[in-house]
């Protein structure tokens, strides 16, 4: 069974970047024994441009 784990990174609307560096968020994750699975940029302002990414993240369960 695996967990996941979604964080959401936002852009800045006239430079369309992200508004943190989600490198660091990734090696971060890694370092916990996160892998990413996925980037998920929904188009939701104009023009079908993205204002966030969400980062989703998966593990095995952690067995309690």
């Amino acid at each position: 069974m695996y967990e996941y784990k979604f964080v959401k990174v936002e852009l800045d609307r006239f430079k369309s970047q992200p508004k943190e560096p989600y490198h660091d968020i990734v090696h971060e994750h890694a370092a916990e024994g996160w892998r990413l699975n996925q980037i998920f940029a929904p188009t939701t302002a104009g023009f079908g441009s993205a204002t966030f990414y969400e980062l989703i993240f998966e593990r095995v369960a952690q067995e309690a």
